[in-house]
């Protein structure tokens, strides 16, 4: 009683089978998706085009369902077809087939060249496939794979889903699939094997057609005839007739003659080895019914020079070594190096051992010293040269990473002018130097301001065409520091010497171009400043009116005044170490003169009170007569005075400038501040029109300078005159204004005893500062915009020769895609990656376009209509997957073919040391078999589909589509097959 009273005996379990199990709710997922996807009730379609399989578009869809935790993907693969209008009059009609079904007997899509593997296998235009979600998972027992299938089974009958449905098993690399098809009464099962080893009687056509025989088992004794589509592949691996037309170039070359065009000043295209490693030829015989042909293992009537049906397709070489790509890609290293020049020469430019040390160290005493000491040795050029003779006494010349020959080349073709230095004097050196290289096409000019590079023309580009030539062949980045120390040396050289430097534009810094090429126009308009001082010609070239632009245009000013003793401190104030000092000096050298010629009037020159001192000063600094304007009370005429430039700015300054600006603030004291400092270009002026037009007042000057804000009315007088009457504007009349305060500070100077506003002694040697303190990454970074757009000019002219269309796309989409990475500064690598790829992928079309019509003799072909056949050929081959030869191998194309493959195989029976033979052509071409050696090597693949229609499972069944697909390699065999069945009548 104990235990009967016991409450766990009374607990029992209740079991209940309304509850969905997994497997229940996993079709229930499979029904849910179908059901989103529309691929319920029946399906309809226009019957298929032939190779719309692969012109087409196809899409696919996926979701994610899962069996208990073991997650599948399932996808929706379809062809995109138009809608069809003829919906409704199909549903009318009984007994029609599926579409797949359908589709496995048409015969319009066969052997597409890119497809889905089920779609060549099969032919189907639609179907959906559940497989496992993670690629290492498979499912491999037989049970599951039968659970999966008939969880597939049940969930199209469920919802009518006419569209096949497969199941992957096994490995994902093995490929298999398992699915069904269901219809009103009907139902396909595709099935397949998969065999690393064929048995020997599936070798050949007579044994595929007993497998599918034996697997349809028709009772009809009277078998139906079966269809048959064969194609066979031969793979031409050995281009041995025909060598790559570039070799690669001699490391030693300094100027070109190789393909590759090594020339300083241009970029190399093309590839070191064959960009097209194999040919692949499918000869097909798209229908063949049973009994016209013999395949068993002892005869074949296949022969491929025979077949209908020719098709060609390349194997590319997986990023072939390309001579461009190495360049950019090697260039783009540099970005990322480390180590300053004087880190990779070994010892900085200027340590220095000895004497020459104490001369440099102890120079300022020197200076002091009761013994004359003479100025040249302090200058620049020379510390810069005795260190230049140190570090090669240092390193030895035969570690120096340039040899001179090398040095020597590339620095005659960065500067032509230096040719001629002493042959043909200054002047014809400036004209060289000024700018006479031929205007840049307007393309060209419009690619380097949206790459942010340099001219094609101009030194800057050269420098770096050079530069990425050197870092690939001469000394990599320790020959980049060489040749850039040099080029710095030669800067600093011209600077000293007033010589210009050649490949720049005239005129202030362009700065639609890289930095480094407007620290170079910068330097340039230093050297132009300083040449027309230390020569005495103060005329237009510091005029910034628009008259003067060459230096002469002031001529006819009065020069008679200057100080002659002027000349001499000029002339020594320039191998001075320190000369922006005296520069200072002698800008204000004349202010005792300016005390004795009436300065106290030039400082009341106000608006009104100008008019009432003596006018006593005589003109200086005058361009020419205004024309119209005279002055308001002397009445005499208004000369326009010769003024000063601006300060040419490049974007580093401009940036800094507004960055001081800026921290001024927003205060009143800030603000006037700010006026001030920017004012100085007006003050300037304003001492220059004092200069030219004694006695003259601010409304002068403004009616020359800013006219608008001179209003003039017409009043009437007291006489009853009509008479114009004319006074500044309101923003001039504002107290404290700074245009009269700049006024009335200003004293009657004219511009060439002003203070310069642009004190280019300064500027270069801040230049000069800036290009020596450079690292190799860096320049490289200054400089990559420029072999970009040196390698986009390259490709753009090596494809006008070939004249291949999706060339010109790329192209298009690289430049769009430079122009919007490289106009900021500090692009990041990644998309500069991403820029090169681009590049380089254009390189390999163009390499592998030259290799096939090297391979097809384009070039060679006389017929002028077979030579266009095979350039159009040429250009499919590089553009499509698969390219259909016309005439198969009787046309032009196949003819060449047929050669191709005949040279190799004579080439692979004749022993390897008989190279009379290797060389020898074909004597007979058509010849099937010459010497015993075959035309063609055994197939390398063959594919066989066999279809039908026959009553399945018994003789008064439904006759339905039979299917079976063969593809046979060297390590590989797989058979697929899609079998109907009537499940009403069986």
């Amino acid at each position: 009683m104990a235990a009967d009273s016991d409450p766990e005996s009374e607990v029992f379990e209740i079991t209940d089978f309304t509850t969905a199990s997994e497997w229940e709710r996993f079709i229930s997922k499979i029904e849910e998706v179908l059901n989103d996807w529309k691929l319920i009730g029946i399906s309809s379609g226009k019957p298929l085009e032939k190779g719309v399989y692969t012109t087409g578009a196809w899409e696919e869809k996926s979701d994610e369902i899962s069996f208990a935790d073991f997650k599948f993907s399932i996808t929706h693969h379809y062809l995109v077809q138009e809608p069809n209008d003829k919906d409704g009059r199909e549903e009318l009609v009984e007994d029609v087939l599926p579409l797949p079904m359908q589709d496995l007997l048409c015969m319009n899509n066969d052997f597409p060249p890119r497809a889905h593997c089920l779609v060549r296998w099969y032919g189907l235009r639609e179907f959906v496939v559940i497989a496992p979600a993670a690629n290492n998972d498979a499912v491999l027992s037989e049970s599951k794979c039968n659970l999966l299938l008939s969880s597939v089974s049940i969930a199209l009958g469920n919802t009518g889903c006419q569209v096949p449905l497969f199941v992957q098993i096994h490995h994902k690399w093995r490929r298999m699939y398992v699915g069904e098809c269901q219809g009103p009464g009907v139902r396909t099962d595709f099935e397949m094997v998969h065999l690393r080893k064929v048995p020997n009687q599936y070798t050949h056509l007579s044994g595929l057609l007993d497998i599918f025989k034996s697997k349809i088992g028709c009772p009809l004794t009277p078998l139906p005839p079966v269809s048959m589509a064969i194609r066979l592949t031969y793979v031409l691996q050995d281009w041995q007739q025909y060598f790559w037309p570039q070799q690669p170039p001699d490391i030693d070359a300094l100027v070109g003659g190789e393909v590759g065009g090594l020339e300083f000043g241009k970029l190399p295209l093309g590839a070191c080895e064959d960009p097209i490693s194999e040919l692949h030829l499918a000869t097909t015989w798209p229908h063949l019914t049973e009994g016209i042909i013999v395949e068993n293992d002892v005869y074949s009537d296949l022969d491929p020079i025979q077949a209908p049906q020719w098709s060609v397709r390349v194997r590319k070489a997986d990023n072939p070594q390309c001579l461009l790509g190495d360049f950019l890609t090697e260039f783009f290293k540099l970005c990322r190096r480390k180590e300053s020049t004087d880190e990779i020469l070994g010892r900085s430019a200027f340590e220095e051992e000895g004497k020459e040390v104490a001369d440099i160290t102890h120079a300022l005493s020197k200076l002091t010293e009761p013994a004359p000491v003479p100025i040249h040795k302090l200058s620049v050029t020379n510390m810069v040269h005795s260190a230049k003779k140190k570090i090669r006494k240092h390193r030895g010349v035969d570690e120096s990473p340039l040899n001179n020959e090398v040095l020597n080349t590339i620095l005659l073709f960065l500067f032509p002018d230096a040719a001629d230095k002493l042959a043909d004097g200054f002047e014809s050196r400036t004209n060289t130097s000024t700018g006479n290289n031929p205007p840049s096409e307007s393309e060209d000019c419009n690619l380097f301001n949206q790459f942010k590079s340099a001219p094609s023309d101009s030194l800057t580009y050269k420098l770096a065409l050079c530069l990425c030539m050197i870092n690939f062949y001469h000394g990599g980045v320790k020959g980049v520091a060489h040749l850039w120390q040099e080029f710095v040396l030669e800067m600093r050289y011209r600077w000293e010497n007033n010589y210009l430097i050649p490949g720049l534009a005239n005129g202030p810094p362009d700065l639609r171009c890289c930095l480094l090429h407007q620290k170079l126009q910068m330097l340039n308009c230093c050297i132009e400043r300083k040449k027309a001082r230390d020569e005495g010609k103060r005329g237009s070239m510091s005029d910034r009116s628009p008259a003067g632009t060459s230096g002469d245009a002031g001529k006819g000013v009065d020069h008679s005044g200057e100080n002659p003793d002027k000349e001499k401190e000029v002339g020594k104030s320039w191998e001075s170490w320190s000369d922006s000092e005296e520069e200072f000096f002698e800008c204000l050298s004349d202010t005792e003169d300016l005390k004795g010629n009436g300065q106290e009037n030039g400082k009341k020159g106000g608006a009104k009170e100008g008019n009432k001192e003596p006018v006593n000063l005589k003109p200086e600094g005058r361009l020419h007569p205004h024309g119209k304007l005279t002055l308001l009370h002397p009445g005499e005429p208004l000369y326009i005075p010769i003024t000063q430039e601006p300060a040419p700015m490049t974007e580093d300054l401009l940036e800094e400038q507004s960055e001081v600006l800026a921290k001024l603030g927003t205060s009143a004291e800030g603000a006037h501040l700010r006026a001030r400092m920017q004012s100085a270009c007006l003050l300037s002026d304003m001492e220059s029109f004092k200069a030219a037009n004694p006695g003259c007042c601010l409304e002068d000057f403004v009616r020359w300078y800013s006219p608008r804000d001179y209003i003039e009315e017409e009043v009437v007088d007291e006489k009853g005159n009509i008479v114009i009457k004319g006074e500044l504007s309101a923003r001039m009349k504002i107290p404290s204004n700074m245009w009269v305060e700049a006024w009335e500070t200003a004293k009657p100077v004219p511009a060439r005893r002003q203070k310069r506003l642009f004190d280019d002694t300064r500027e270069a040697e801040k230049v000069l500062h800036y290009l020596a303190i450079q690292k190799p990454a860096d320049l490289a970074r200054h400089l990559l915009p420029c072999i970009i757009h040196a390698a986009v000019l390259k490709v753009k002219e090596e494809e006008a020769l070939e004249d291949i269309s999706s060339v010109k796309k790329i192209i298009k989409q690289i430049i769009s895609h430079s122009s919007k990475v490289l106009r900021f500064p500090s692009p990041e690598d990644k998309k500069l990656e991403e820029i090169i790829a681009q590049i380089m992928s254009v390189e390999a079309i163009i390499a592998r376009a030259r290799s096939l019509k090297a391979k097809f003799g384009v070039e060679k072909c006389e017929n002028k209509e077979e030579k266009e056949d095979l350039q159009r050929f040429v250009n499919c081959l590089l553009e499509q997957p698969e390219v259909s030869v016309v005439g198969a191998g009787r046309g032009p194309a196949g003819s060449i073919i047929h050669k191709l493959f005949v040279n190799a195989q004579r080439v692979s029976a004749v022993p390897p040391l008989d190279e009379d033979l290797r060389r020898s052509g074909p004597a007979e071409e058509r010849r099937p078999n010459t010497g015993g050696v075959a035309d063609f090597p055994p197939p390398t693949g063959r594919e066989v589909i066999l279809r039908t229609t026959v009553p399945r499972p018994a003789p008064y069944s439904k006759p339905l589509p039979q299917r079976m697909y063969s593809v046979l390699t060297k390590e590989d065999f797989r058979l697929a097959g899609a079998f109907s069945a009537d499940t009403t009548f069986f």
